[in-house]
């Protein structure tokens, strides 16, 4: 069974993020296809803009933060990533986090829960495979999609999901537990030669 890692890219006071990727959390550990369900807040992780001196491709790490976030990202097999959409795009936080590492992330499936106004975080959803797959990982079709967020949170943060989301979000589960199965073999191979 994979290692499922959801992690919330919003850092901004006041963000909805935390809240849904908690929700995501929960739905992630009543669906019961992972060996287990770890949510990643990029807030706590609090990686400075990318500092490394050498490329991420070498894993020459120089700093204690980015040895962390080499090992959480390599010992998952499975990632979510929960995104906002900012002007039409996805956030500066969540692209650093990415660029500080390359191989941790080969093989591994991703799937997108993205929230918005009326596009509902499609258009960051859109642009962020293109990155994705620069790193052989596997963005899914199957995605969560939140439109008007504020809608389905209330004044205790928590989420109230309707109908829709609740099924894309298994769905999205039913689909990433099935393509980490597929891609584990490279994931193995690409560890034993040390890439």
């Amino acid at each position: 069974m994979a290692k499922l890692e959801i992690i919330v890219a919003s850092t901004r006071p006041g963000r909805v993020g935390l809240s849904i990727g908690q929700w995501i959390e929960r739905e992630a550990r009543a669906h019961g296809g992972f060996s287990e369900v770890e949510l990643v807040d990029l807030a706590e992780v609090n990686l400075p803009f990318m500092n490394e001196p050498n490329h991420p491709r070498l894993g020459q790490y120089t700093h204690q933060h980015t040895r962390d976030w080499s090992a959480k990202v390599a010992g998952a097999d499975a990632f979510i990533f929960v995104m906002p959409e900012y002007n039409h795009g996805y956030n500066a936080e969540l692209k650093n986090a990415i660029d500080y590492l390359h191989n941790e992330w080969q093989y591994k499936p991703v799937g997108l829960v993205s929230y918005g106004g009326v596009a509902a975080g499609t258009r960051a959803a859109q642009m962020i495979k293109q990155v994705l797959t620069a790193l052989k990982m596997t963005p899914l079709i199957e995605a969560v999609s939140i439109p008007f967020v504020h809608q389905f949170v209330d004044e205790e943060n928590q989420v109230s999901p309707n109908d829709v989301m609740t099924a894309s979000a298994k769905a999205m589960f039913d689909e990433l537990v099935r393509t980490s199965d597929i891609l584990r073999p490279l994931r193995e191979e690409a560890r034993s030669s040390g890439m």
